[in-house]
């Protein structure tokens, strides 16, 4: 089923274009039929959930989505087309690649790097420091160690 997209503005005045971005929600129907709202995060251009925590200075790029109770820490990066699953938190200085799945409720610990087209499961936790290669796939529920123990090493 299509998602239907709807812009509006907050408040219906004329905005400038900085005031356009942070006072305009795009709505999207999901299949089920349930409406969440988004906004552009200045930084990046990227689609936040209303109930979403993002530090100012996290980019989020553009086509990537934060859902909805999810938290995004400090200098965080966020590669296009990527996907922060609801209740999920990214710890500060970690650097997503483009086409990242987070799933819900998943840990990214300070520093982390996630290679490009790789899918955390939910509920998983990823060690500060570790380096997560292009491509991986991240069982729901599994660990990964800090850096410099065991799987972290793997990049």
């Amino acid at each position: 089923m299509p998602l239907r997209i709807t812009a509006r503005s907050i408040d219906g005045g004329k905005l400038s274009e900085t005031e356009k971005m942070s006072k305009t929600f795009v709505e999207i129907e999901d299949e089920r039929g349930g409406v969440s709202k988004y906004r552009r995060h200045l930084n990046g251009r990227g689609f936040t959930e209303a109930t979403a925590s993002v530090d100012s200075s996290a980019f989020i790029a553009d086509s990537s989505y934060v859902e909805a109770e999810a938290s995004v820490g400090r200098a965080v990066q966020v590669g296009r087309g990527s996907w922060i699953g609801r209740g999920a938190a990214v710890l500060p200085g970690v650097t997503i690649g483009a086409n990242v799945m987070i799933g819900e409720g998943a840990v990214v610990g300070a520093g982390a790097q996630i290679g490009s087209h790789t899918r955390v499961g939910d509920n998983a936790r990823i060690g500060s420091g570790a380096r997560i290669p292009a491509d991986s796939t991240i069982s729901n529920g599994a660990v990964i160690p800090s850096r410099g123990r065991g799987l972290a090493n793997a990049a």
